[in-house]
């Protein structure tokens, strides 16, 4: 199929609303913010060695066999503030993870935030309605004390609550050690420039973005910091809606998208379907040299999609007009494919890979802020339709029929 010209979306002005109103600040305790990411993955030592070679990350501990953990292997990564944890099934007949890898291949389990009084937070988030996957817990070693609580949310993902009680001396959490292998390859390639995270993107089906949006609102007393809707935001085929929710402090920011009817299958619908329902979508990494960034993860052989050269053409002629100045040579960020979002108070840089995995699900976020404290919507056309491309390629831009998604026909 022969797709039309691409969409000139960052330039372009697009409503949104952005939310002043914090709500409601907990009596007690407070979400601090993100502390980890865990990835159930078919096999964590290979994942490891994938995240470490591809994004810059270095071991930083370890929890296996050899340490006493007998039915689970994990593998923590590092990088600036960064912390990601790679875990697998040790024996046959794990139901749990097994399940979960069947349903949605390897992704996003858990997102960690780190907390202010566990106890007090799960109590207000089982009044009000909350699934407690695991009570409060503590844990420790030679390096501290540690509490634990599991929540469920969307999909099978669940929040793990951590609470250090005291300083924690040890290398990331209780019964983790040295990693047993340090590739002597990863010193040699240039470093990635990611420092933390920015955002968590969650993927819902359809109808229930608003739901979903609300119990972050109702159970952890989040407060909404920015949406969009389909009338803004969509291409020839498909759209979104997006709810920003975020904590008090606005340490934590948490976008909930959902497909909207369209001509063909949205790639948020494409998600859905591969994942076998909602789940985490993307993970956006905050960095402070974007262009740096970007050469170091394209030497190392990362993978990212590709806006056409008429969207800096367009984007030239609008920042004439601006009330901001990009301060990066937008002949690098052309070369790089690197997209800007701006408004009269800054702008911000973005990219996207391709999905870390065969099934197009889960792909990672690379931004860089200049006093802007949006998520890229005047880049969401271009982003959608780059990634339509690919979709085409796979043979999943099809048409939404009466069957449904999981069934469309082509629709050229």
């Amino acid at each position: 199929m022969k797709f039309l010209s691409f969409l000139i979306s960052s330039v372009e002005t697009i409503r949104m609303t952005s939310y002043t109103d914090k709500g409601e600040k907990p009596e007690r305790g407070k979400f601090v913010k993100f502390h980890h990411l865990t990835f159930w993955v078919g096999n964590a030592k290979q994942a490891t060695v994938f995240y470490c070679d591809k994004f810059g990350f270095e071991p930083l501990a370890y929890k296996g066999l050899e340490t006493g953990s007998r039915e689970v292997v994990s593998h923590a990564v590092k990088q600036d503030k960064i912390i990601f944890v790679f875990a697998s099934a040790l024996n046959p007949g794990n139901e749990e993870m097994g399940e979960h890898l069947v349903k949605h291949g390897d992704g996003v389990k858990d997102i960690a935030f780190q907390v202010e009084d566990c106890d007090f937070l799960v109590k207000k988030a089982k009044e009000r309605g909350a699934v407690i996957v695991r009570e409060p817990w503590v844990e420790q070693d030679s390096g501290g004390k540690v509490k634990y609580a599991i929540v469920k949310t969307y999909g099978d993902t669940t929040h793990t609550f951590v609470e250090y009680m005291g300083p924690y001396k040890g290398l990331f959490l209780p019964g983790y050690h040295e990693p047993l292998f340090r590739d002597p390859l990863l010193p040699k390639l240039p470093p990635g420039h990611l420092n933390f995270i920015d955002h968590i993107v969650g993927n819902q089906p359809d109808d229930k973005m608003v739901p979903v949006s609300d119990w972050y609102q109702k159970c952890l007393m989040f407060h909404r910091f920015w949406s969009i809707d389909d009338k803004q935001i969509h291409t020839e085929f498909s759209s979104l809606r997006s709810i920003v929710v975020t904590n008090y402090e606005e340490t934590i920011k948490m976008p909930i998208n959902e497909p909207a009817p369209g001509r063909k299958k949205s790639q948020i619908q494409e998600y859905i379907d591969y994942n076998g329902g909602p789940g985490v979508q993307h993970i956006a990494l905050n960095t402070s040299d974007i262009i740096q960034a970007i050469v170091n993860l394209r030497a190392r052989g990362l993978e990212f999609l590709c806006a056409p050269d008429s969207y800096y053409d367009t984007l030239r002629q609008k920042l004439k007009t601006a009330k901001i100045k990009v301060k990066e040579d937008l002949k690098i960020l052309q070369e790089l494919k690197i997209l800007v979002d701006f408004d009269d108070k800054g702008y911000l840089l973005q990219i996207f890979t391709k999905p870390v995995q065969d099934r197009p699900t889960l792909f990672l976020e690379v931004i860089q802020r200049h006093n802007h404290f949006g998520f890229g919507a005047g880049n969401f056309k271009s982003l959608f339709e780059a990634i339509e491309k690919d979709q085409d390629a796979r043979g999943n831009l099809t048409a939404i029929t009466a069957d449904g998604p999981g069934n469309a026909k082509p629709f050229y």
